[in-house]
């Protein structure tokens, strides 16, 4: 077993899974340095999962091979894989305490009563639950049922942790504060982590590496900054946040948009007509009794406001401004719209 602090290499190599005609795993290739939280984040049936459970042993795969810490176990039994595993249903055992679904593990390892109570008080320390060690799951929220279940995981010092859509069955509010309190204890505790999930906000704000993934493929993995910024497909750029589709012309490594010349990503088409994917908050609005679209509606989200505009060619842009901004922008306000000169993908 892995010691605190250390995290292992993980490696999915061209791993392929089918069920009949359909591709779960497309010859999926994932690489995670030691301790790295990496999210894989897509639509349902993208094969996130899939992926998941393949590195758990819970899914055979049809080819390729999973490594961890440069030994091969893709045909090792999951239960020898030692693996912590959080699901999004708790799965906590009723009839036990905190302590004792934490000491669980290291019971079914033969661990001695004396180091199963000090294990289990340092997790559950760790998650913030010391005083509720003797509870039953019945008399714990939502929020400190899965604080639990992370504690159960990573009381067996697991050469890796993975946590399937963890946090999806709780409350907003809950799941914001959940996202950051495992991230800090998986930092403290160094187990590489692979975390799937279908919430961009969850996978940004959680992850050293995001990977995006669309019939079972990676579609681009990296920081979440770069993602967001520079995705290298129309996929990417409109499945992480929101996207506007305006035309453009590529020339020369840049392409002529509402009149402003900006940069293009690598990916982007080399020249000619091109469908330019702009972020709203490099979309600029200003009051023009001479621009080029009207305001549609303007709506108010605290520090920021969503403005939707309808250029003169039909054409809808949402925009992102500050609050301080909507007083002059109200519905049928004419407008000069422009893009900021950020780097922007162009595609065909």
């Amino acid at each position: 077993m892995s010691s605190p602090g250390t995290g292992v290499e993980v490696r999915l190599v061209d791993l392929c899974r089918r069920y009949g005609d359909v591709r779960a795993l497309d010859n999926l290739s994932l690489e995670m340095a030691p301790g790295e939280l990496v999210a894989l984040l897509g639509p349902s049936g993208c094969g996130k999962t899939t992926a998941l459970r393949s590195l758990a042993g819970l899914e055979e795969v049809d080819s390729g091979q999973v490594l961890v810490g440069g030994k091969d176990i893709t045909h090792v039994s999951a239960h020898r894989r030692d693996m912590g595993m959080v699901f999004q249903a708790y799965s906590l055992f009723p009839n036990m305490t905190a302590r004792e679904n934490v000491a669980y593990g290291l019971r079914l390892r033969k661990a001695g009563s004396g180091e199963r109570r000090r294990r289990a008080g340092e997790l559950l320390d760790l998650v913030g639950l010391a005083t509720h060690a003797d509870r039953f799951p019945h008399q714990l929220s939502g929020g400190q049922q899965q604080r639990v279940a992370l504690a159960r995981a990573l009381a067996i010092r697991p050469m890796v942790l993975l946590l399937d859509e963890p946090l999806s069955a709780l409350d907003a509010k809950v799941r914001s504060q959940l996202r950051d309190e495992i991230r800090s204890v998986q930092r403290e505790v160094g187990t590489t982590t692979l975390f799937v999930t279908h919430d961009q906000e969850e996978a940004l704000a959680m992850a050293d590496r995001v990977g995006v993934m669309s019939a079972g493929r990676l579609q681009q993995i990296a920081p979440p900054a770069e993602l967001y910024e520079r995705p290298r497909t129309a996929f990417v750029a409109e499945f992480v946040g929101l996207t506007n589709k305006l035309r453009g012309s590529v020339h020369g490594g840049k392409v002529s948009v509402l009149g402003t010349e900006v940069p293009v990503l690598d990916g982007s088409v080399e020249s000619g007509d091109a469908t330019v994917l702009v972020r709203p908050e490099s979309v600029i609005v200003a009051p023009d009794p001479d621009g080029n679209g009207r305001v549609v509606e303007a709506t108010y989200l605290g520090s920021l406001c969503r403005v939707q505009v309808q250029l003169d060619d039909g054409t809808t842009v949402l925009a992102q401004v500050g609050s301080a901004e909507i007083a002059e922008l109200a519905p049928s306000t004419p407008v000069r719209v422009t893009v900021r000169p950020s780097p922007v993908l162009a595609t065909a």
